[in-house]
């Protein structure tokens, strides 16, 4: 095995320090070395055992082998998640076997490194040289075991490996963008805020994250690659030899981000420490979050004691890293109350999500923290357009207009906003934001990337420098005009149906929605349209001239009765998490989500007859009591 020389020693954990309760916590070990020893030992075994050719079986063995060996292809294909790969990768989740296993893992990533071979040489014309791929992963349990097939696969498809060790999404991406270090690709090993029993694969090139439909085709090329070799005819036979450098890019991306700030707020007394007198309190759930207290705020004057879990734990033992997780939330407002602190940050495990609470304990996520951002970028771009996903509310909507901006309503998921935002400026029309309600949100001015560490930086500049400019109100001052909507509703319904037929099946579902809205059959039911981005149809279907592919099908409609004309809305969508259907609704007026809730029930779930495929127990709850206890 060919080895790089050792990493210099990793700046990303400092000496102990004191917790919020004041006891002295130690920072784990160097994760760099400690995953370096996990991949070595099992890395050579795990080849040799993959080269291994099964030896002839008889006629019905044989016909049986290639049954078992399509159905396990199909289960890499399910493994896609929109523009991820997503499955349970540890035992312990009460009806789902593992199928995230090490031999699917590195048939993916052998296909993303051949895909990103393939790509690089249609780009140069001319037959690439060794392709350089950085990958990095959260703390989960099951990390190294399937690092460890990362890198084999990666090194079969002949890349050269950069283990960044523990890491964030964001970062894995500007490894690809940062001058002194500009890899091919990346990959991030993450499950976002999912239980500690998953894990997935996010994939990155130097043009951004990689869209569904890539993701589809190199699932498709995993699982054809998976299901020969389960027959014999796969490998060669011959181990590939395996040269991996470990590098510390958490400190270079922690560089950058200080940087970013310093040259931003450039303070007038301070320049090199811009948050002296300023405390912020840091929840990073035991995700990958922790540097950005001690590498990036700390080393810029703040004081932040009392920060939270800042320690890596794959369990996540103390809540779900999630900014959109009650327990995360009240954690954090509960010590930004008793620091006295001006601003909190709760990241999920990644670091590509985040919400803040400011200095009254006020939370501020979902619909309030895109007003936020959208408050700060209004400002630096006058007349902007804002893309978010369509389960926003019609008083954002109104806030965002008040200050002179665009809102386009589109399709759920973050992959889908970003890309929608990138459209609309390739088709001239200007916008630098684009947000989901769960807190992804992008910025053009950084590479259209979805980092929560990056939109808190956006917030910290915003926070100095109304205190500069004399004003005593705190960042949640920018909001205070947003009205929230007066009743907002979250349900599911579970589709009734073995796990692989669960697309189609919810697909079926919504689009019959759709159609009868269309024939007026829900009557004050109307489907819903942006036309100052070109969405129509329920802000699902792109109506200009270069579409985007649909990954799951959504609509949204607004609803109106004779009495109190337009009230509220309604969309339904397939989850791209889970083999279920989502249902979000707001209304403005009491009662009002429990009158359209009756409405779906009645007109439309029962009237199709589609209680046979989704359990709609939950819709039936609602509409008979109006609460969801």
């Amino acid at each position: 095995m060919v080895m790089a020389a050792p990493a210099a020693p990793s700046t990303l954990y400092p000496t102990p320090r004191c917790n919020s309760s004041g006891n002295i916590v130690p920072f784990p070990a160097n994760p760099f070395k400690r995953s370096a020893t996990l991949l070595d030992r099992p890395f050579r075994q795990a080849l040799r055992l993959a080269a291994t050719v099964p030896q002839a079986v008889s006629g019905t063995d044989q016909q049986t082998n290639v049954l078992s060996a399509n159905e396990e292809g199909d289960t890499i294909r399910r493994l896609q998640n929109g523009s991820d790969v997503r499955g349970v990768a540890l035992e312990g989740e009460k009806g789902r076997s593992v199928d995230l296993t090490p031999q699917a893992v590195e048939a993916i990533a052998e296909s993303f490194g051949e895909w990103v071979m393939e790509s690089l040489t249609r780009e140069s014309e001319q037959e690439m040289a060794k392709v350089r791929v950085s990958f990095g992963r959260d703390p989960r349990l099951s990390g190294p075991a399937l690092s460890t097939a990362v890198l084999a696969g990666l090194s079969r498809a002949g890349c050269l490996v950069f283990d960044m060790g523990l890491a964030t999404t964001p970062a894995c991406f500007m490894s690809t963008v940062l001058p002194q270090f500009a890899y091919d690709a990346s990959i991030m090993m993450t499950a976002s805020h999912l239980p500690y029993t998953r894990n997935g694969l996010k994939f990155f090139t130097r043009r951004g994250g990689l869209n569904a439909s890539e993701v589809e085709d190199i699932c498709d090329r995993a699982a054809r690659k998976h299901t020969t070799r389960r027959m014999g005819l796969g490998y060669s036979g011959s181990v590939p030899s395996l040269t991996r450098n470990n590098v510390d890019f958490m400190s270079a991306y922690a560089e950058h981000l200080r940087t970013i700030i310093k040259e931003r707020i450039n303070h007038p007394h301070h320049y090199d420490t811009p948050l002296e007198g300023f405390k912020v309190v840091v929840n990073a759930g035991n995700g990958s979050g922790g540097f950005f207290t001690w590498n990036v705020l700390d080393k810029l004057g703040a004081d932040t004691f009392g920060s939270l879990h800042l320690e890596p734990d794959g369990m996540f033992p103390n809540h779900i890293p999630n900014p959109e997780d009650r327990t995360a939330m009240s954690l954090t407002r509960a010590a930004v109350l008793e620091q006295q602190a001006d601003l909190g940050i709760v990241f999920d495990t990644d670091v590509d999500r985040s919400g803040v609470v400011d200095s009254t304990g006020a939370a501020i996520n979902g619909d309030r923290l895109i007003a936020l951002m959208a408050a700060i970028v209004l400002r630096e771009h006058p007349g902007t357009t804002v893309v978010t996903d369509a389960r926003t509310s019609v008083a954002l909507t109104e806030f965002i207009a008040a200050r002179g901006g665009h809102h386009c309503l589109y399709r759920v998921g973050y992959r889908n906003v970003i890309d929608k935002g990138i459209q609309l400026n390739r088709d001239g029309v200007e916008t630098h934001l684009m947000m989901e309600t769960t807190g992804h949100g992008a910025l053009k001015e950084n590479h259209f990337l979805d980092d929560g560490a990056y939109m808190v930086v956006k917030i910290i500049i915003e926070m100095v420098r109304m205190k500069l400019m004399g004003s005593s109100e705190g960042i949640g001052s920018l909001i205070k005009e947003l009205k929230d909507p007066l009743e907002s509703v979250e349900l599911r319904m579970n589709i009734l149906t073995q796990p692989k037929h669960a697309k189609q099946k919810g697909a079926e579902v919504v689009e019959t929605l759709k159609q009868n809205i269309e024939e007026g059959r829900l009557r004050g039911w109307h489907l819903d349209a942006c036309g100052d981005c070109w969405v129509s149809d329920g802000c699902l279907v792109d109506s200009n001239d270069t579409p985007v592919d649909i990954d799951a099908h959504m609509y949204r409609a607004r609803v109106s009765d004779e009495v109190h004309g337009q009230h509220g809305w309604i969309q339904i969508r397939q989850s791209v998490h889970n083999p279920n259907i989502a249902i979000n609704m707001q209304s403005s007026m009491v009662g009002g989500c429990q009158a359209i809730t009756t409405t779906l029930r009645d007109e439309f779930l029962l009237a199709s007859g589609l209680e046979e495929f989704v359990d709609i127990s939950q819709v039936d709850a609602y509409a008979r009591s109006g609460s969801l206890g």
